[in-house]
Order: C-alpha cells, then sequence, then structure tokens
C-alpha cells in the first residue's frame, strides 16, 4: 500500500519507551487517520502519549489504551504492528485481521519498502555483537566520507528521515529476530532483501518470543536467504556451515584479519571489528582498507556495552583502580561471557577480581553456562527474576549474593572490592521484570556509581 492517504489504519502498540511514536506520526503526517492501541493503560504510557499528544490534540491520533479491540482490526485499511508482540501468528488480534483480508505490516517493512536503492543497504543480525558490529560499520563508512542512515534495532525510527535519503545513502540496519519474522515475505515476494547481510553468530535467545530454536534461527537466517546472485552474506567465525550453504557470495569472518589495536576491549570486538571491514569493503571497494581500518580502530563504543563508567582509586591510595563497567545491554548468556573474558584479558586482570551482577527477565535461555562461571569470579550478585536460579545453579564453591535489586547488589559487591577489582553489570537476561528497558538499568548503574563512590 504506497498511497496511505485517508486510509484508516491501527498501530498496534506505542509502548512505555515509545516504540510506536516514530510510525503514528509519520503516518498522520502522510495524511492517513490513525488508531494507536495498546494494552497498556493511559498512566503506564503517559511519557509516550506525551509525544503524540499534539497529534491527538489535533484529532489526527486517536487513542484506546488499556484494552484491544478487535473490530480495530478488522476494518481498517492496514495495521501496523510492533514486532515485540509474542508469537504473532497466535494473537487473536492479528489473526482477526487476517481473516478479514486486512493487511498486516511493521514500521520496519514500511521503511524498506520505500528506501531509494535497494543496492544501498547493509543489514546485521546475531544474537551477540549486532549492535557494536552495526554502529562500527555506519561510523567507518561516514568516516570515510560515505552519507550513511543508520536505524532498526539500534536506534529511532527511519520513516521520518525518507525524504532526505538518496540512492546514494548507505542505509545500513540492525535488524532484531522479530523484525526478521515480519520481513520474511518482503524478502522473499518483492526482492528487497538486504544487498549486503551480516550474520555475526546464533545463539539461543528470545525464547519465550520463538516457538523453539529453529524457529528462531530460521528468522535470523532470513537476513540472507532470498538475496539476489549479486548479492553478498558475511557470516561469524562459527557459521562456516551455513556460509557453505550459502547461494550468493559469503564472506567468512577471520578475526586475526583485522590489523591493530581497538579503543574496545575484548577478543569479542576484534570479532566485530573484522566482521564490519568485511562488511565495508564489499560496500565500497574504492575506499582503502587503510582508511577502513582507521575508523573501525577509533570507534569509542555504544552506551552499555562494556561502558567503562568510573576508575576510583581509595583516598591516598596508590594501587591500581577499580573500574566499574556497565554492560547493561548484555541479555544473553553469550554476551555476558565474552565481557567476563575481555575484562580478564586486560593488563593485571583475571577472572578473580572481577564481581559480576547479573539477572532479569526470563527469556528462557539457558543460564547454566554463566552459573558455572560464577566459581572462577570474585562473586557473582543476581538480580531480578532469574536471581534466585542464577545462583542456585553457581553451586557451593562460588561466592554468591542474592540481592533482588541492582542497590543491593551493587553494595554488595562495593563492599567486597579490592584495589584492582571490577564491578560488571551484565546481565545476561533482558530488564522487563523491573525496568522499561536496559538503557534505564544502565543508567541506573551508572547512577549508582557516581554515587556510592563520588566518582
Amino acid at each position: 500500500m504506497d498511497d496511505l492517504h485517508a486510509k484508516r489504519i491501527t498501530v498496534m502498540g506505542l509502548g512505555r519507551f515509545g516504540g510506536g511514536i516514530g510510525v503514528a506520526r509519520w503516518l498522520a503526517e502522510q495524511g492517513a487517520d490513525v488508531l494507536v492501541t495498546d494494552l497498556e493503560s493511559a498512566a503506564d504510557l503517559t511519557e509516550s502519549v506525551a509525544q503524540i499528544r499534539d497529534l491527538v490534540d489535533s484529532g489526527r491520533v486517536t487513542l484506546r489504551l488499556g484494552e484491544h479491540n478487535v473490530s480495530d482490526f478488522t476494518t481498517c485499511d492496514l495495521v501496523v504492528a510492533s514486532p515485540a508482540v509474542p508469537r504473532p501468528w497466535d494473537n487473536r488480534f492479528l489473526r482477526a485481521a487476517a481473516a478479514a483480508n486486512i493487511p498486516v505490516t511493521t514500521e520496519m517493512r514500511l521503511v524498506i519498502e520505500r528506501l531509494p536503492n535497494r543496492e544501498r543497504t547493509i543489514a546485521v543480525t546475531g544474537s551477540v555483537g549486532k549492535s557494536t558490529t552495526t554502529a562500527m560499520i555506519a561510523h567507518a563508512l561516514e568516516q570515510s566520507g560515505r552519507t550513511v542512515a543508520l536505524g532498526g534495532n539500534i536506534g529511532g525510527s527511519l520513516l521520518p528521515a525518507l525524504s532526505t535519503l538518496t540512492p546514494e545513502t548507505w542505509v545500513v540496519l540492525e535488524l532484531s529476530s522479530f523484525m526478521l519474522y515480519w520481513l520474511e515475505s518482503l524478502f522473499a515476494e518483492k526482492r528487497l532483501a538486504p544487498h549486503i547481510a551480516v550474520l555475526t553468530n546464533i545463539a539461543p535467545n528470545h525464547l519465550d518470543w520463538h516457538a523453539s530454536m529453529s524457529h528462531y534461527e530460521d528468522c535470523k537466517r532470513y537476513v540472507y536467504e532470498f538475496q539476489q546472485p549479486n548479492d553478498a552474506a558475511i557470516f561469524g567465525p562459527t557459521l562456516a556451515p551455513l556460509a557453505a550453504r550459502c547461494g550468493q557470495r559469503a564472506v567468512i569472518v577471520d578475526p586475526s584479519s583485522f590489523p591493530g589495536t581497538l579503543m574496545l576491549p575484548g577478543a569479542h570486538n576484534i570479532e566485530n571489528a573484522a566482521t564490519a571491514l568485511a562488511a565495508c569493503r564489499l560496500a565500497c571497494p574504492d575506499l582503502s582498507e587503510a582508511s577502513l581500518v582507521d575508523a573501525i580502530k577509533n570507534f569509542g563504543g555504544l552506551p552499555h556495552r562494556l561502558q567503562l563508567v568510573a576508575e576510583l582509586r581509595r583516598p591516598g591510595g596508590t594501587a591500581a583502580p577499580m573500574r566499574f563497567y556497565n554492560d547493561s545491554k548484555s541479555t544473553t548468556p553469550e554476551s555476558s561471557l565474552r565481557a567476563i573474558e575481555a575484562i580478564a584479558e586486560m593488563p593485571g586482570m583475571s577472572t578473580r577480581r572481577i564481581h559480576l551482577i547479573a539477572g532479569g527477565y526470563d527469556k528462557q535461555s539457558d543460564l547454566a553456562p554463566l552459573a558455572l562461571a560464577a566459581v572462577s569470579l570474585a562473586g557473582m550478585y543476581t538480580i531480578g527474576a532469574t536471581g534466585h536460579a542464577l545462583a542456585a545453579a553457581a553451586g557451593a564453591n562460588a561466592i554468591v549474593h542474592e540481592c533482588r535489586t541492582l542497590a543491593a547488589a551493587f553494595d554488595a559487591a562495593y563492599r567486597r572490592m579490592r584495589p584492582g577489582d571490577a564491578l560488571l553489570l551484565s546481565p545476561a537476561c533482558a530488564s522487563w521484570d523491573q525496568y522499561k528497558n536496559y538503557e534505564q538499568r544502565g543508567d541506573e548503574f551508572i547512577r549508582l556509581t557516581k554515587e556510592r563512590t563520588g566518582a
């Protein structure tokens, strides 16, 4: 549906942190008659509603909050669903729309359908490392003089920027498994798969949303499975079997191929850098490798991703500083284990000097590998819904404190820290049991660090 003027469009999901704001505003600007519906109440969505209050007051957007109404999904011209709606194939409102022959789309589908040049698209997905890799690609291309638009799971809506994109703009997207589920038919039927696809790795994640691990893997593979013969796919080093079955040009990342030293710690970031370099070289073969490498080496990282918040020496002390790391974005056991490894590899460090805060919303990931790693740490401090299970699985030989809240965990760890130790918030779980999102959780860790230490 290209012409949206005067169309009746239902936006399913405003979200506590405004997932539907960008699409609702853009649709109103296209002249559509927009209804935004969310199961959360107006009181719970106060901040999000405030951001579209002008549209509501002018009558361009109607709100139905605290409930969904089936008729809103069966009497409109189009439904725009939030990609985070759990198991949408079983959602009774979306099934009602399908039964009434009402097309259902998502914000990302609306964006991709309207991009000016498919051959200037790079899409990145994976269980671990996709955000940093996506940001590295965009940073390197921008630093090399290319015009870049960055969007998808990593940032805000690209819909308002559509009018500024040209056929020469490189569009770099981070795509979640939820987004890819909705993009399958678009990629397969309309041949709009990205020109360069990146799959960093696959490990169990979001099994509370997907029907099975195989369904999760299928959605991840959609990023490259419908590409055209002149496209290219980049695979992380653990995905060689998938690369061997890929019908188009396939590149397997060799982390040892990246020269130089990064600003970011950890072997996993070297892997991210090598992946980003491979994508940039495929995208712009005319750019010198040296310029791309320099840009990636100087990438300073993203907030909430192994972010060094503070270094603290005790008053009058000359010993090694205590360090505080915010890795709130680590929402899988694999990413948290990588964070531990990255800090342990730093000069003068070892796992015995790391105090880990972990736990949160239960995505049904296997937390056993992280729990078993606790025995090698200076201490593990568990929080949230998975905290008890993590503590129980750690075993009697591990130093574990069940703290429930982040504040209690911080205080317990800080009391036990010694010069040269590191406190790492790397939860291995989503934040939704106690926070709106991982950013809010990370911001609280930063606040606690400043308040408790005076850093």
